[in-house]
Order: structure tokens, then C-alpha cells, then sequence
């Protein structure tokens, strides 16, 4: 995948920006990540040449937080927690039915770039399980009924707009 010219700009722009910095990488990403949505291996590739950080130690970050994305996002990131107190409350019926529904597993974004599922091991609202949350808006104790009323709202938002 070729990168556009003012992409890799952006991405050198950000570098320099902490390049004084005694440990950069995290402010690099989280900077890349926020203005971009994503930091596929391609950048990963200019962060590595502009910082000397191996290519592997980068992705090694990448991978392991779960903020950092190697693809794109949808414009509503649905995140369905899967922790202990939400899975007893049945929270895998509630990321079953927006698969259904929307045509896609967890970690998969839908074809018109409108949402992405993501399965979260916790989302610190274990009172409100099985809990979930769109771009930082929480719903508590969702059931897999609400599922199709939830995702309309968004798609009614996306009309208005």
C-alpha cells in the first residue's frame, strides 16, 4: 500500500515533534493514532527510520495496546465488554447479534467504514452488565434485543448528517 505524500509528512512532522523526548515511541503513536485512526505497518515503517526504534519493537507496541489500531476503524467503534461480569450476564449474545446484524465479527469493520466491533475484556462498568460502549458512550445492561434499536440510532445520525 503506498502511503500519501502528506501522510508521510504528517508522520515525520509528528517524529520530530518528540524527538528530544528520552522514550518517544508511546507520544509517536498515540499522536499517529488520534490524527490518523490507525498505524499500519507502512508508517510503522517511517517511525523506525525517522527514531531508529526497530520495526518489530514498534509493532511489538502496537499489537499489545489495545488503543493502537493496524487497520482502520469504523466511524462508530462498538465495544461489547467481555469480562467476567459481563459474560455472565450474557454479553456474548449481545456481540452475536451486532454480528448478525451488521455482517461482521469482532474486529472487523463494516464495508461502509460505518462501524467496528470490538470484543473488550473489561470496560470498568461491571455494575451495568453486560455493559458496552460506542465511541466512549456507555450503555448499560444490554440485552441482544436492543441490538437492532442501537445500531438504527447511529444509522438515523449518519441520515441526519
Amino acid at each position: 500500500m503506498a502511503i500519501k505524500p502528506e501522510v508521510v509528512k504528517g508522520v515525520n512532522d509528528i517524529c520530530d515533534k518528540y524527538a528530544n523526548e528520552p522514550s518517544p515511541l508511546m507520544m509517536i503513536l498515540s499522536a499517529i493514532q488520534k490524527e490518523y485512526g490507525y498505524i499500519p505497518l507502512e508508517v510503522q515503517q517511517i517511525i523506525s527510520d525517522r527514531t531508529g526504534i526497530p520495526v518489530a519493537e514498534i509493532y511489538g507496541v502496537v499489537t499489545f495496546y489495545s488503543f493502537f489500531s493496524l487497520k482502520p476503524k469504523g466511524k462508530y467503534v462498538i465495544g461489547i465488554c467481555l469480562g467476567t461480569a459481563c459474560f455472565v450476564k450474557n454479553s456474548q449474545q449481545v456481540i452475536d447479534k451486532f454480528s448478525t446484524l451488521l455482517g461482521i465479527k469482532a474486529g472487523e469493520t463494516t464495508k461502509d467504514g460505518l462501524f467496528t466491533i470490538e470484543a473488550i475484556r473489561c470496560i470498568g462498568a461491571c455494575a451495568l452488565a453486560p455493559a458496552m460502549s460506542i465511541n466512549g458512550k456507555v450503555y448499560p445492561k444490554v440485552t441482544p434485543d436492543q441490538v437492532g434499536k442501537i445500531i438504527d440510532e447511529y444509522k438515523k445520525m449518519e441520515a441526519e448528517a
